[in-house]
């Protein structure tokens, strides 16, 4: 889970596609909400039954959500429960556990009641649910429907179909991946075919702030709603349709759905968690920040969204029988989060150095990044299936090495196939086979998905699956970048140009970046006379803001020429507390500072590893 806003979270909601169309059934479960009806942040929930055969049924919410890898029980939010005949009269139920309700003379039931609850203002610390999988419920303000959090099942009956209608004030939108089958200027109906799809399905209310591309044949709809006022989505749409096309050009020209959504919350207060990020759907992502300028706020969704779009591949057509048939009430776990979210994140930074987004050395910083946290922060020799299988329970502190580790074995895989096949075929290639052996209505059996990869592929590929996926082996750096002709050294000293290694952070106050920490200053930091708290102002006379700091820190520091003069201007605070501009000056020079796990070509490389990390890095498919 993130811990600041800085920070992604990817979260794979792994349930099977939604068909986000008419279904010709008749709808068994009949829902209705009304927005316009709310009282102490709750929301009146009606579920319509058709005739049942049983004397008894026992109707449930979902004790987890797929992708959040928490234990929530969405059923402590319901409260003021009724079973009532077709006369209106109550008929016996007997609260069975926390999320499940036994209703006797179901045969007579013909309507369920019951009140849900705003998930993000619960009393108990221990009942807070992650902002992106929660609910809110603020009357004529805005309401985060979260499907799991208000509609349930009768068991054995999740693949029955749904119908959801929505009253809604008059001046609301409703944004969703879904595609209603009628809507009027205060309702909207939705159908679907199964319990899966609607807890795939995300809705967000309120007053419509939004913007709609076109990326190649999609829909993608950006719909915000930011607590302090403001229209954002425009802003957000222009700075992420850079990355949804590359993504598209990545996936050979076309995306596997028709509409995807972005659902943004953007909030002007503290939130119970501390953490901020996003949950991704197989449809849609649904997105929690605090307010930020809008430069930094559209840098966090593009990077964000960067893993999160990339969910369209995996775990909607690519999924093991867990995932197909997930089990609300006994969640079970798949062992191939190395799948779902590792080789997802690693596309999310691979998918920007293929469409030359972003240049080789920045993609090595952020490979160099994971390899030090999965080994500084995780357990770097429990095997992967294993943590997969314990993520909820025994391996839960060990769950975030699948954005770190997880990533680094899709790129090893990637690398190997590139090997094995001459350059010629890689993961991509191999995630397009998948899709076509499977694809979103047939599950893979957890147990034969490394076979199956392997008869794709190389008989090798078996080898690396036993060692570092199943196996507790790290994986082999030194070996690994050698085939593609770049230096890797676990620890060493090395000599380069920098700011003299401040620690920064951003004072949203202020709007500057400043100097949180000077415990790490190298020779030349300590020469330019970095002091705690410093906000810096401008660079050779070139004023510095969060949108161009990376620009100028290259252009003056990086490239900067060695010996000539840096002026770096600070805003510091005087003995009265008042903060005063001053410069700080030294001139150039490279510092030795000790790296750990450092990566850069190989001034010895030979044409065939160049061409191998061509091939890796540049390859169309």
């Amino acid at each position: 889970m993130v811990k600041s806003f800085l920070a992604a979270l990817g979260l794979a909601v792994l349930v099977q596609m939604p068909t986000l169309a008419q279904s010709s059934k008749k709808p068994t479960y009949n829902f209705s909400i009304d927005l316009t009806k709310v009282s102490n942040d709750k929301l009146p929930v009606t579920l319509l039954v058709d005739d049942l055969d049983e004397d008894e049924v026992l109707y449930k919410l979902p004790k987890m959500v797929p992708g959040t890898y928490a234990v929530y029980d969405f059923g402590k939010f319901i409260s003021d429960f009724k079973a009532l005949d077709k006369k209106g009269r109550k008929l016996p139920v007997e609260k069975v556990d926390v999320n499940t309700w036994r209703i006797k003379n179901a045969k007579k039931l013909t309507k369920i009641t019951y009140l849900a609850d705003d998930t993000w203002d619960t009393p108990k610390k221990e009942d807070i649910v992650f902002e992106p999988a929660a609910t809110d419920i603020e009357a004529g303000k805005v309401f985060l429907i979260n499907t799991h959090g208000f509609f349930g099942y009768f068991e054995g009956m999740t693949k029955t179909p749904y119908q959801i209608t929505v009253t809604k004030p008059q001046e609301f939108y409703g944004a969703t991946p879904l595609r209603a089958t009628a809507t009027t200027a205060t309702s909207d109906t939705y159908l679907l075919d199964n319990y899966n799809d609607l807890v795939d399905a995300p809705m967000l209310y309120s007053k419509p702030d939004t913007a709609m591309l076109k990326v190649g044949t999609a829909d993608v709809l950006i719909a915000t709603y930011a607590a302090g006022g403001g229209q954002r989505s425009k802003n957000l749409a222009n700075n992420i349709k850079t990355i949804l096309e590359a993504q598209r050009n990545y996936l050979g020209g076309t995306l596997p759905v028709d509409k995807y959504a972005f659902l943004i919350y953007i909030d002007n207060k503290e939130n119970r968690t501390g953490a901020y990020g996003a949950l991704e759907h197989s449809y849609s992502s649904v997105y929690y920040f605090p307010e930020m300028p809008p430069n930094m706020l559209a840098e966090q969704v593009r990077s964000i969204s960067a893993h999160e779009f990339f969910h369209i591949v995996t775990p909607l057509n690519i999924h093991s029988e867990e995932i197909g048939n997930f089990n609300f009430s006994q969640p079970k776990m798949s062992k191939h989060l190395w799948l779902y979210e590792g080789v997802t994140e690693y596309f999310a930074h691979h998918v920007q150095v293929n469409q030359k987004l972003v240049d080789e050395g920045t993609f090595m910083d952020e490979v160099r990044n994971k390899i030090i946290a999965s080994k500084q922060e995780y357990n770097d020799t429990l095997p992967f299936t294993e943590l997969s299988l314990g993520a909820l329970d025994k391996y839960e502190k060990q769950y975030g090495n699948v954005y770190q580790k997880g990533a680094l074995i899709g790129m090893a895989l990637d690398i190997r196939l590139r090997e094995l096949s001459g350059g010629k075929y890689g993961l991509r290639n191999l995630m397009k086979d998948l899709s076509q052996t499977y694809g979103k209505d047939k599950s893979f059996k957890d147990e034969e998905l490394f076979d199956k990869i392997t008869a794709l592929t190389f008989p090798e590929i078996r080898d690396f699956f036993r060692q570092y996926v199943e196996g507790a082996q790290p994986l082999p750096y030194t070996e690994l970048f050698q085939k593609v002709g770049i230096q890797y050294k676990p620890s060493g000293v090395v000599k380069r140009i920098s700011l003299g290694k401040p620690t920064l952070s951003y004072d949203q106050k202020a709007s500057r970046i400043t100097v949180a920490s000077v415990e790490s200053l190298s020779s030349f930091g300590k020469t330019l006379g970095w002091q705690a708290g410093d906000q810096i102002l401008a660079i050779n006379g070139e004023d510095l803001t969060l949108n161009n700091a990376t620009d100028l820190f290259t252009k003056h520091v990086a490239n900067g020429k060695v010996g000539s003069m840096l002026t770096i201007t600070v805003g510091r605070k005087d003995a009265s507390g008042k903060v005063k501009p001053m410069e700080l000056k030294a001139k150039l020079e490279p510092s030795e500072e000790m790296v750990s796990h450092w990566l850069a070509p190989a001034p010895e490389a030979t044409p065939a590893q160049i061409n191998l990390r061509n091939a890796w890095l540049y390859s169309n498919l």
